[in-house]
């Protein structure tokens, strides 16, 4: 199975590349997802950070973490956000690495990669690493259409690795700078030209051809 990381930061479209290489057959997997399900009550992530964190953060009796009061401690200064990146990205690494192991889908796998900058050593179990690249003006504006506060905005891109790095760090590009259509124009071609490598999707290679 074909592994692709593909990366970008807030607003960038990564989401709606990820979305349209599902609807052309690749299995998508989001690592905010993975992250969510290392937190479950009892497990050895959870109880790290309780122990870095604070033992208020977990309910009493169901122990479910209470994620908006972890996010204000984390994220109130740069320490403490490294703090908790060091304690959940190795339980994502491994979670992941665990996922893709007992995968046996017949043409690709695209993981959601929102931090690659963190990802270490894990990010050698992608056969292509791919990025989505947006200004960071317009990725501001887009953000803001959705509603999300723009200083919340700036402080959640501002822990993101920029445009120039993902672009020294992946295989291809992916640039949103246009409309919708433009974008994905360019994840047909990117497709289209890994489908005639041999990928096996079913009916998912029909549609590929009804957007080339």
């Amino acid at each position: 199975m074909y592994t692709v990381f593909l990366a970008g930061g807030i607003a960038s479209g990564k989401s709606t590349v990820a979305r349209e290489l599902s609807l052309r057959g690749a299995r998508r997997i989001d690592l905010d997802q993975l992250s969510r399900r290392v937190l479950v009550p009892g497990g050895a992530c959870l109880r790290e950070i309780v122990a870095a964190f604070g033992t208020d953060l977990v309910e009493g009796e169901t122990g479910e973490l209470d994620r908006g009061l972890l996010a204000r401690r984390a994220f109130s200064s740069s320490e403490a956000a490294r703090r908790l990146e060091s304690i959940e990205l190795p339980h994502i690494r491994a979670e992941l690495a665990r996922e893709l192991a007992r995968d046996t889908h017949p043409c690709c796998c695209v993981v959601e990669v929102p931090l690659l900058d963190r990802m270490g050593d894990v990010r050698g179990l992608a056969d292509e690493v791919v990025c989505v690249t947006c200004p960071l003006p317009l990725r501001r504006l887009r953000a803001r259409g959705r509603g999300m506060d723009p200083g919340d905005f700036d402080a959640r891109a501002a822990r993101q690795p920029t445009d120039d790095w993902l672009r020294a760090h992946s295989d291809v590009e992916f640039a949103n700078d246009g409309d919708e259509g433009e974008l994905l124009d360019q994840v047909a071609l990117w497709w289209d030209a890994h489908a005639r490598r041999g990928w096996s999707c079913g009916a998912a290679d029909a549609m590929g051809e009804t957007h080339a």
